[in-house]
């Protein structure tokens, strides 16, 4: 399905190095936008630019750590020099594969705020650092990663997921007048490499309790971001969409 709007647009996407994040950076250029992978594994995020150009698409690699003011503005200038502008952004970058399995009474302080910084601020950091070249090139849109967790009270994650959410209905407001949208999706249960991390065994657990009971696929989630970046989501904004094959309802 082609979306009206993305061909030839800067897109931004963090966290891109390796699963959702690669495939919604593939799939934005094989729409026809020009993809920055900004990730903080050079390794990887390398690896996906080269892959994207190497298949016909357009992309450059940026390091980037979310959590640092300073990092995600040299990334926006960084874009600026190269583009021009941006007029996507994918907040996606999350600590997950690798996280601490920790309670909020007992975490270690220092790492619940790093944690937090990149989880929750680094999508707030993202913005804050792309929404004036958004505003001059007369309008943008962003999509930020939640997670079912953030209605599942899981712990110091599903806090951070539902400070994204907050985040996405604030920002929706103060963003609107200047012609950028904002807009979040929510993953239920995705089979990549950190979901195997994270809840081993128990993934299976999950997917039987689903409507639609199977893992998630990348490719389920990317034609909702897609959507929600072209002009066909041009009067909505400030919304949680949920991909999780039925696991969340909400009234």
């Amino acid at each position: 399905m082609q979306y009206d709007g993305i061909v030839g647009k800067v897109a931004i996407v963090t966290g891109s190095g390796g699963g959702i994040g690669e495939a919604y950076a593939k799939g934005l250029a094989a729409h026809g936008a020009h993809v920055v992978v900004a990730e903080i594994n050079s390794e990887s995020g390398e690896r996906v630019a080269s892959e994207i150009n190497a298949s016909g698409g357009k992309a450059n690699f940026v390091r980037v750590d979310v959590g640092s003011e300073s990092s995600t503005r040299a990334m926006a200038e960084h874009v600026e020099k190269i583009y021009g502008g941006v007029d996507f952004l994918v907040n996606n970058a999350a600590i997950f594969g690798d996280m601490k399995l920790d309670s909020l009474l007992r975490v270690d302080w220092d790492y619940y705020q790093k944690f937090m910084e990149v989880n929750m601020n680094g999508a707030l950091l993202c913005t804050r650092a792309c929404f004036r070249s958004m505003k001059k090139r007369g309008g943008g849109a962003i999509v930020n990663q939640s997670s079912t967790a953030a209605w599942m009270g899981v712990g110091f994650y599903g806090l951070a997921k539902l400070g994204v959410n907050g985040l996405t209905h604030a920002l929706s407001r103060e963003l609107g007048s200047q012609g950028i949208r904002i807009n979040a999706i929510a993953p239920g249960p995705t089979d990549t490499e950190a979901l195997a991390k994270t809840a081993g065994p128990m993934a299976q657990q999950i997917v039987n309790q689903l409507a639609i009971p199977r893992l998630g696929q990348p490719a389920d989630l990317v034609e909702t971001c897609l959507f929600l970046l072209s002009d066909a989501a041009s009067w909505l904004t400030g919304q949680i969409i949920n991909v999780d094959g039925g696991q969340i309802t909400r009234p």
